[in-house]
């Protein structure tokens, strides 16, 4: 079972029908999300390029343009010149706000609509359906989805250079293309640890507001509790940046958020369909099982999983090894 399928089981345990319906509501919401940003992007796209562009004016006369046969010499910028113009370039783009705005909503919705439906349904449970319940899980259950957005825009920092043209603006005007890569690393891996971290918050406290009595609740002294939700801001943050990666490697929008989906959702399938004394030892190297241990604050430890601060280790290194490749590929391809 994977974790998302774990997820909506337990659902389904403390709000009965409620549970299937709101997995229905997240997969529609997801989509309708992906699609829009998507049709955005290629908006943007096009205005960029038209304005780039311009071979012929309003009326009909060739407009003469000017391109560079060189680029610009080295040593005439920093890399702090090259972090304010990735920031720039982030922050005026209208896909990161639209992204970071379904990351809001998918995580502090679905969170809420999780923990207010248990506590609804918390006195008409049978005896004995409360054992193990991790109230901690629960309030950030909105993650699992909401890492679908931060992988979005990830992989949208890249490739919207790529399929918009202007990427080669910035190496004419950053030669070192590695240097440029690094800038945009460090400004999106900031802004996606600082907004994960935001919204993981929001959804613990949002979550455990809701969660009143006679419903089991939680705090941050909780044992795990502030683990779990600090470790969910890095999960998020690191696939980010690993979608980024991936986009650095493919260059291209589709293939990139494909592929992150099928990191995520499709790998665990295929896994598990591989006999058992297989499936338990790779299943651990998996992202989503490593999320599932970070979120998971009771029960005895997975003897199948790592520890929630490994995993994350191990979520590093993925980050790190796919950046690296996509850097190689950066140096030695054209733009």
């Amino acid at each position: 079972m994977t974790e998302f399928a774990a997820a909506r089981a337990v659902l389904v345990r403390h709000a009965g029908g409620h549970g299937l319906r709101l997995g229905l509501l997240v997969v529609v919401v997801v989509i309708v999300a992906v699609v829009v940003l998507i049709q955005r992007q290629r908006h943007k796209d096009r205005t960029t390029m038209e304005v780039a562009s311009p071979s012929v004016a309003a009326g009909g006369a060739p407009v003469a343009t000017v391109g560079y046969s060189e680029p610009i010499p080295p040593g005439r910028y920093h890399f702090t010149d090259l972090v304010r113009a990735e920031w720039t370039k982030l922050r005026t783009v209208r896909s990161t706000g639209w992204t970071l705005l379904v990351t809001v909503v998918l995580g502090l919705g679905i969170s809420a609509i999780a923990t207010a439906e248990t506590r609804a349904h918390w006195s008409s449970t049978p005896p004995g359906g409360h054992v193990g319940f991790d109230p901690t899980a629960t309030s950030l259950i909105g993650i699992f989805v909401a890492q679908f957005a931060v992988g979005a825009l990830g992989v949208l920092a890249m490739s919207g250079e790529y399929s918009s043209g202007t990427i080669r603006a910035t190496f004419s005007a950053a030669p070192s293309r590695l240097r440029v890569l690094a800038a945009k690393l460090l400004v999106f891996g900031v802004l996606a640890v600082v907004f994960a971290e935001v919204v993981s918050f929001a959804s613990f406290f949002l979550g455990q507001a809701l969660l009143s009595s006679p419903a089991t609740h939680a705090t941050l002294s909780t044992p795990g509790a502030l683990r779990a939700v600090v470790g969910c801001g890095l999960y998020v943050a690191a696939l980010g940046l690993l979608a980024l990666g991936l986009a650095t490697m493919t260059r291209y929008t589709a293939a990139a958020l494909s592929t992150f989906v099928g990191i995520l959702l499709i790998a665990p399938l295929i896994v598990q369909a591989l006999p058992s004394s297989l499936s338990l030892d790779i299943r651990r190297f998996l992202p989503d099982r490593i999320g599932a241990t970070i979120l998971t604050t009771t029960g005895p430890p997975n003897p199948f999983a790592f520890s929630p601060w490994i995993g994350l280790g191990v979520l590093a290194l993925y980050v790190v090894g796919v950046n690296v490749i996509g850097a190689f590929l950066l140096v030695r391809r054209d733009a």
